[in-house]
């Protein structure tokens, strides 16, 4: 059975809220062990002191990097913002016919000059992002597969990224961090070599837009 210390360890790591407040000293350890405790007994079968919770989480805290000066090189490592909006989300089943769709329709918006429209392919899911004016490009082109979510509204975020940044651990958790700390949802996140592009809802595209501009100009 795990000891209260690795239990204790293992949630403050699945959380980077709880990581980022230890590191800072943000958090107050006894309130923070209370609440832990219900978990704790629920988890090990057991009574739990508060006393014993707070010495995990104080030597956790102690083990923790202090914030590391890497993170802040990422402004160095970032370029542009550009922006693109009106955008939509179709997510269908993959299917053996799916890929024809695919090529339909990238045939079909290649006239369509500024259009936004990419295609990427899950296991069992493929999904179409593309700009409000090939929606219904879109639905013709799919209209025989399974759609299993549509959402409308959207906007996307481009982070134009230097090459390096591929071998810079912990470039994106960085980024996706100072997001997650103002309370931007993500829709969805695409990744190509030297751009990392974010959706989001139309109401809280300002919000990422200014932590981004942030991160791009530190």
């Amino acid at each position: 059975m795990l000891s209260i210390a690795t239990k204790v360890e293992r949630i403050v790591m699945e959380s980077s809220f709880l990581t980022e407040g230890l590191r800072r000293n943000l958090i107050n350890l006894s309130e923070l062990a209370r609440q832990l405790q219900p978990q704790l007994e629920s988890d090990m079968w057991k009574p739990v002191g508060q006393a014993a919770v707070v010495m995990a989480l104080r030597r956790v805290a102690e083990r923790l990097p202090e914030a590391s000066r890497h993170e802040m090189a990422l402004a160095q490592k970032t370029g542009e913002l550009t922006t693109r909006t009106e955008l939509t989300e179709y997510t269908y089943r993959y299917s053996d016919s799916i890929n024809e769709c695919h090529r339909q329709l990238l045939s079909k918006a290649e006239p369509m000059r500024g259009a936004f429209v990419t295609v990427t392919r899950g296991v069992n899911e493929v999904m179409v992002i593309c700009s409000r004016v090939l929606t219904g490009m879109v639905e013709e082109v799919f209209a025989n597969e399974r759609l299993l979510a549509r959402q409308d509204n959207l906007n996307a975020v481009t982070l134009h990224l230097n090459p390096d940044t591929s071998r810079t651990p912990g470039i994106y958790h960085a980024i996706l961090k100072q997001l997650a700390w103002d309370k931007i949802n993500l829709v969805n996140m695409i990744c190509t070599y030297t751009e990392l592009t974010i959706l989001l809802e139309q109401n809280q595209t300002g919000a990422a837009f200014t932590v981004l501009s942030k991160i791009v100009t530190q």
